[in-house]
């Protein structure tokens, strides 16, 4: 029945099924052909949702809303080009810079695309950047998205495996914080190279200070969810309560951009991607404790263990592996299928879980920015795209945008690579933070 299982689901994702109705397909003819009553397939279904820190997604996702709605996409964009616009290349730093901000309080990446590409990529084409350049900065820095906290794949990948969501959050600050140093660094060089613009002149501190002052309301969310978390003051789940109720004032009262239409889109939208992704976490827990009752996690645990046992091999090897799969699955659902499946492998070689699940969120997450599936550079794509034909350009073509995305994907790997072979960089920070080993 094991290859009625997985054949049925690789069926049902060729002719175009959903991946959580494939998971769900698969999962209820296993039940049928082995003789399993089917009320255990509902009791597994309803045990996947059944978890206090599983609310937070949808209220992480409900929060970015609001603030996006509110106008915190142009207020930290213009905050991050006050700080460094006067810099050759400044515009691409500051896309950088508020993308990093931005992470904190999205928790996804395709948000960051679409909120945030909208502004900077007609704006960067404007200044006189290359589109393909200002499709390719805007895709990679929104990788940052579900590395720095909150992140919608950490809280899936802690929630299933019974891991710390709160250390899993710390253990994902330095390897963004990395990947924005990376990012500004090819930024550098390439408007080093295509001698691309600046602001003519430096803003004063007052000025620096006003886009600071319009900024600060979302930096402060983004501190209540940093503090508030590392601090133990809150859980995930209450973290992402208190910030709902912060961007309903801060959008309705301060930025004043927030009606009640607009609230009831937010919260509309809202509804719909959380429904998404619980319906898509249910049917995975049913195909999950299938595999742990055929004692599939373990086959392949001891098939690569019996090809090496070396540490650095075998993460190598699922690095690899993560990679490929990335550049064709949506990456919820590979965390939800392989996560479990491949920690027990990883732990066997002494690697910790922690360490593991932010190494696994970042080869999915940057396939995010690879064809054919990359969904970030797929808007970004078509956002430039737009732009150029509605001034009379000649278009943006996907190939052009993997051509100038191709240094940011070199220094993304560089970091997922450091993640992968310095502990320190992840678990350390995390114990440090707190107060562990």
């Amino acid at each position: 029945m094991v290859a009625v299982l997985f054949i049925s689901f690789l069926v049902c994702l060729f002719i175009g099924v959903p991946v959580a109705f494939s998971l769900g397909i698969s999962s209820i003819l296993y039940f049928i052909g082995s003789g399993m009553p089917i009320s255990m397939f509902a009791q597994k279904f309803f045990a996947g949702m059944d978890s206090f820190t599983l609310l937070c997604i949808p209220g992480f996702t409900f929060a970015g809303n609001l603030m996006n709605q509110g106008g915190i996409s142009d207020k930290l964009l213009d905050f991050a080009d006050a700080l460094v616009g006067h810099l050759r290349g400044g515009l691409a730093y500051a896309n950088v810079l508020a993308s990093m901000v931005f992470a904190g309080i999205s928790g996804t990446a395709l948000s960051d695309t679409v909120s945030l590409g909208g502004i900077e990529i007609p704006m960067m084409a404007k200044q006189g950047y290359d589109i393909p350049f200002s499709v390719a900065v805007t895709a990679a820095s929104s990788c940052m998205g579900p590395i720095i906290p909150p992140s919608v794949p950490m809280i899936i990948a802690a929630t299933m495996t019974g891991l710390s969501v709160s250390k899993m959050f710390m253990a994902g600050i330095i390897p963004g914080i990395l990947m924005g140093g990376g990012m500004c660094f090819v930024c550098w060089f390439e408007s080093k190279k295509n001698n691309y613009p600046k602001r003519d002149r430096r803003l004063s501190f007052r000025e620096m200070m006003h886009a600071g002052r319009e900024a600060i309301w979302a930096i402060i969310m983004v501190a209540i969810i940093l503090f508030g978390i590392m601090g133990g003051v809150m859980t995930p789940t209450e973290a992402s309560i208190v910030c709902i109720a912060y961007g309903t004032i801060v959008s309705a009262a301060v930025y004043r951009k927030l009606s009640i239409k607009t609230f009831y889109s937010c919260l509309k939208t809202t509804l719909s991607s959380a429904a998404a992704i619980m319906a898509l976490v249910a049917f995975a827990n049913v195909f999950a404790y299938i595999l742990t009752k055929e004692r599939i996690p373990n086959m392949i645990a001891d098939a690569m263990l019996n090809l090496t046992t070396n540490k650095y091999i075998i993460l190598l090897l699922i690095n690899i592996f993560l990679i490929f799969v990335g550049m064709f699955m949506e990456t919820i659902a590979a965390i939800l299928i392989l996560f479990p499946v491949l920690l027990q492998l990883a732990t066997a070689v002494g690697v910790d879980p922690i360490q593991f699940g932010i190494i696994v969120v970042m080869n999915l997450v940057l396939g995010l920015c690879t064809p054919p599936v990359g969904v970030c550079l797929f808007a970004a794509t078509a956002i430039g795209d737009n732009y150029s034909k509605k001034n009379g350009g000649p278009g943006n073509k996907l190939s052009d945008s993997v051509r100038a995305l191709v240094p940011f994907m070199i220094s993304n790997f560089a970091v997922l690579a450091l993640v992968t072979y310095v502990p320190a960089l992840t678990t350390g920070f995390a114990n440090m933070i707190s107060g562990g080993k």
